[in-house]
């Protein structure tokens, strides 16, 4: 019985999480696929190649992209995003998500340092990232902080704390290491330990 046992908790932790990677990866292959796919499966219907429509998305975002660095294109751009940031609600959504997507692809990458921060009161640290050197900005009295997001282990949520900068202690690490480490609670480093 301790052998049926043993087999099945080996299965789960070499099975499952390949399992889990590839369903992932299968749902956002078919929905980036879907986006023009479908317009494509409309007129190829049996001739279809799965991929198509992700090529078709892939080709019309980098000519969107080089359209927009040319005068006209990027006038029209520039009527829409002012457009776009003077109707409520909707000035909210397309703030963040356009902010976020520049945080992560932009010049100026959020995310890039990792931090170490004291918890108040106490000698637990916790790890961050930088996603802001200029709080100032947004809030004016808050000149000698920086935003510091701490993720939630297991899980994608986490908090931002506006932390004095004499109190933030940069870490040289990876970004994506620390993330790892952080996600998991630890149990990334102590895998590397288990596979020396």
């Amino acid at each position: 019985m301790k052998v049926i046992i043993k087999s099945f908790v080996n299965g789960l932790l070499t099975i499952v999480p390949i399992i889990l990677v590839m369903y992932i990866l299968v749902r956002i292959f078919t929905f980036f696929d879907s986006i023009l796919g479908n317009i494509f499966k409309t007129y190829l219907k049996e001739g279809y190649i799965p991929g198509i429509g992700i090529l078709a998305t892939l080709v019309l975002i980098t000519v969107l992209g080089w359209l927009s660095t040319r005068f006209l294109m990027r006038k029209i751009v520039q009527l829409i995003d002012r457009l776009l940031e003077k109707i409520p609600l909707v000035k909210t959504l397309y703030t963040v998500i356009k902010d976020t997507l520049h945080s992560f692809l932009g010049e100026k990458k959020s995310f890039s340092k990792v931090a170490l921060v004291t918890m108040p009161g106490t000698n637990m640290k916790v790890i961050g990232f930088i996603t802001s050197e200029e709080v100032e900005n947004v809030i004016n009295p808050l000149k000698n902080h920086v935003a510091v997001y701490i993720p939630q282990t297991f899980q994608v949520a986490g908090f931002t704390f506006l932390v004095p900068k004499e109190e933030v202690e940069f870490l040289d690490v990876k970004p994506e290491e620390a993330m790892k480490f952080v996600l998991s609670g630890g149990v990334t480093s102590s895998n590397k330990g288990n596979h020396q």
